[in-house]
């Protein structure tokens, strides 16, 4: 069994209040999570304007599989364009 973990560190420069930035990453979170099916949290800054860290999972059975859901993942994010990715990072298990 093969555990996927990615982390996207953004950066949110339209967020002018706590309440719009929640609506981004909700949006982010509810799309990972529907689209492709991974366990999907806000892991940090959950204070701060206009930052965000989101962090999402998927269990395989192949790295290869693994990985290429968590691709088109990055694709989903790097396409909103509510959102700047600053910092991604990749872990398996």
């Amino acid at each position: 069994m093969i555990i996927g973990a990615r982390v996207w560190e953004l950066h949110l420069p339209g967020c002018s209040s706590l309440k719009e930035k929640r609506q981004v990453v909700k949006s982010l979170k509810d799309r990972l999570h529907g689209q492709f099916n991974l366990s999907v949290a806000e892991t940090a800054h959950q204070e701060l304007l206009q930052r965000a860290e989101i962090s999402a999972c998927v269990v395989s059975n192949e790295r290869r599989h693994a990985d290429s859901v968590l691709s088109s993942a990055d694709r989903l994010v790097e396409g909103e364009w509510r959102a700047r990715i600053i910092d991604t990072t990749t872990i398996f298990y």
